[in-house]
């Protein structure tokens, strides 16, 4: 970018809604150059995306400028122009180096200390955007801050008059609306009105229960003493019913009534009825001999 290229910058002002960003404004470092005219973030943000070439920017002037703004500063008792001093140097060293870089015939490094001199540059360059990002969060921070500065919570409790108070009751029907209300609740159905009928059409009884099938077992075992299950399962029709079947076996094993035995895995389970249930009930006698006192 040539010098004839370079348009003059120069920031509008904005009238501020609020005491303390008009303050800021006061404080604010601001350049008057040949080829600039604005706040001295602005001039960094131009550099840094190109939109303004930093061999046009007279960086004499730009340090003579701030000198006599720090100047100005001290002499109104602002804590803060040492802090401001700090990062100007930071800022104009980087902006120096940046500029002598441009100026000077561009070469590949090849020493240590040149590929040093480089790395050092980049440094600086990313020292100055990460001072810029800081720069943003830390007047976002100040502005949020002011507008939550006159707001205070509030850290005691309620008076024990006021926390016993119940809510004032608001109604939002006539006294006629509500009764109509309260005479359609109490009011007894009208006769003409259907009752609600519930469809049963999708139910059905069950096939088979566990009891009637635990007497199946039973009489088959009557006549065959031993049977496997598979012969048992193969009777019924339905898969319910065989379900069922062997839920029943596993009822009538769990009563001591049958024995189930199965010799391997995946093997056949057969089924032998027990000739007598000599296992103690909950009261210490055996189930046939509290069969015969109940008789």
């Amino acid at each position: 970018m040539s010098a004839h290229s370079v348009a003059a910058v120069r920031v509008p002002t904005q009238p501020k809604s609020s005491a303390s960003t008009s303050s800021q404004q006061s404080h604010e470092f601001t350049l008057h150059l040949h080829n600039f005219e604005g706040p001295f973030d602005l001039l960094l943000q131009l550099i840094a995306r190109h939109r303004l070439d930093i061999t046009e920017i007279a960086l004499a002037q730009v340090t003579d400028e701030f000198i006599g703004y720090i100047n100005r500063m001290y002499e109104l008792g602002t804590e803060a122009a040492l802090d401001q001093a700090s990062d100007f140097l930071v800022t104009a060293a980087t902006l120096l180096d940046i500029k002598a870089s441009r100026l000077l015939p561009q070469h590949a490094p090849e020493t240590a200390e040149e590929f040093a001199a480089l790395e050092a540059r980049d440094l600086l360059f990313a020292r100055l955007l990460q001072y810029r990002a800081y720069k943003e969060v830390a007047s976002v921070l100040e502005q949020r801050f002011g507008e939550e500065s006159s707001r205070y919570m509030r850290d005691v409790t309620l008076e024990p008059r006021f926390a016993k108070a119940l809510p004032e009751l608001v109604f939002d029907v006539s006294p006629e609306e509500f009764a109509s209300i309260a005479y359609k609740a109490l009011s007894p159905a009208e006769e003409s009105q259907s009752v609600e009928q519930v469809e049963t059409e999708h139910l059905r009884a069950p096939l088979t229960t566990i009891a009637a099938q635990e007497q199946a077992i039973l009489d088959a075992l009557e006549t065959e003493q031993t049977v496997s299950f598979e012969e048992l399962a193969s009777r019924s029709q339905e898969l319910e019913i065989a379900v069922v079947r062997f839920l029943a076996m596993l009822e009538l094993y769990k009563e001591h009534r049958i024995d189930v035995r199965q010799d391997q895995p995946l093997a056949s389970i057969i089924l032998t009825k027990l000739a007598s249930r000599t296992v103690e009930t909950e009261h210490g006698k055996t189930s046939d001999s509290a069969r015969k006192e109940e008789q």
